[in-house]
């Protein structure tokens, strides 16, 4: 396959497979800046394996599509399907995940295995971002929020979910509201009121361990610094695991994107 031939699965703003003649970082930057269509807000994609297909996707036409424009200028994009994309992708065809800032800055992260520093927190906050947008409380660990949110049996659940975590802890917080009622959430679009009447709803029912906390997610309003180990590709069958860098590492590595974070 020709060097100049990719695809990148777009998890957040929208759901896409796309062919593309840009290396990721110039992808970054035409998909935030560079495009007519427009958006405020950041950017995720991951790039995957150019030799995978499923017939759920076409994906030899769009290569065969993939031709610079009259003036020289490379295909920056050819959308294969806006549909249901993730639930067709093989996790092991999946690459380097970007994470953008709408300045089409980002960091890079590597899938490795799960294995967290563990905190024993008593609650989570986790943030659906595809194909569900939601904002969950949970008393299930990172890898135990796989399991459930891809049973068929769940609800509110789906087939596959990518996922990040919101860095919480319970007791910190429930200390600083009651020293300060008026204290501002750092959650986005969560009264700090409603966030602790979830936590004692979920706290009064020993078999309850989830609560919704929003009907969307607001991760264009969340900075990195604010999550907490990773992301998570999750089937029922598989994860993939995406751990963040630390703050000093994305300092030294990716300066302009911690500058802006």
């Amino acid at each position: 396959m020709n060097d100049d031939k990719h695809l990148y699965l777009v998890m957040h703003p929208n759901h896409a497979l796309i062919a593309s003649q840009l290396d990721p970082e110039h992808f970054a930057k035409h998909y935030t800046q560079g495009s007519t269509r427009y958006f405020e807000g950041r950017l995720i994609f991951v790039e995957v394996d150019p030799t995978f297909r499923h017939p759920y996707f076409k994906i030899e036409q769009a290569f065969a599509d993939l031709k610079p424009h009259e003036d020289g200028r490379p295909k920056a994009t050819k959308f294969i399907k806006s549909y249901r994309t993730f639930e067709h992708i093989d996790f092991d065809a999946l690459g380097t995940l970007y994470y953008c800032n709408p300045l089409g800055d980002f960091v890079a992260l590597e899938p490795k295995d799960y294995d967290p520093e563990t905190r024993g927190d008593e609650m989570r906050i986790v943030l659906e971002i595809n194909p569900i947008k939601m904002m969950v409380l949970t008393k299930y660990n990172y890898v135990e929020y796989a399991k459930y949110i891809t049973d068929p049996d769940v609800p509110k659940g789906a087939p596959v979910m990518f996922y990040a975590q919101l860095e919480f802890n319970v007791e910190d917080f429930l200390k600083e509201f009651q020293d300060n009622p008026f204290v501002r959430c750092y959650v986005p679009g969560i009264h700090p009121a409603r966030l602790r009447e979830a936590i004692f709803e979920v706290r009064a029912h020993p078999g309850k361990n989830t609560k919704g906390l929003s009907l969307d997610c607001p991760v264009d309003r969340i900075s990195y610094k604010f999550l907490r180990h990773g992301f998570m590709f999750a089937s029922a069958e598989k994860t993939k695991f995406y751990p963040l860098k630390s703050l000093e590492e994305t300092e030294r590595e990716y300066y302009k994107f911690w500058k802006n974070m």
